[in-house]
């Protein structure tokens, strides 16, 4: 095979590789089609340096995927990616929830599971930022 048939093999293969990678995750569509509404959250420690405290919280957090209106929960700490003047590396824990619609978010806000981890670990955040965002 001479080079110019095997670049053209190589783009042509790699085209229908990313073309199957694309169609083969439906997730995207899925959740786009499924979840309107995005409830993010960031918490800020009153210990920023404890790690003790950091893990509680995001113990705590995890409780509220028990809530039957919570599509999906994603839990995360602060990445150790570039320092830019863009990213707020300020927050220690944050909450990814997605709902079905807003009748959903406004019973997790009321659902006993979420007043109690507000009650049993309020004490360990400073500081909350609520992030509410509408599919358009």
């Amino acid at each position: 095979m001479n080079q110019t048939n095997r670049r053209k093999f190589i783009a042509a293969a790699a085209a229908l590789g990313a073309g199957t990678i694309v169609k083969a995750n439906p997730r995207k569509e899925k959740l786009k089609a499924k979840i309107p509404v995005v409830h993010h959250v960031f918490f800020w420690l009153k210990n920023p340096g404890s790690t003790e405290d950091r893990d509680k919280l995001v113990e705590g957090v995890k409780t509220l995927s028990k809530i039957e209106t919570v599509q999906e929960l994603h839990v995360g700490i602060v990445a150790a990616t570039e320092k830019r003047d863009v990213v707020d590396q300020s927050w220690a824990v944050s909450e990814l929830m997605f709902f079905n619609d807003l009748s959903g978010q406004a019973t997790y806000q009321n659902h006993p599971v979420h007043l109690d981890f507000i009650k049993n670990y309020s004490h360990l955040w400073a500081k909350v930022v609520v992030y509410d965002a509408a599919e358009v």
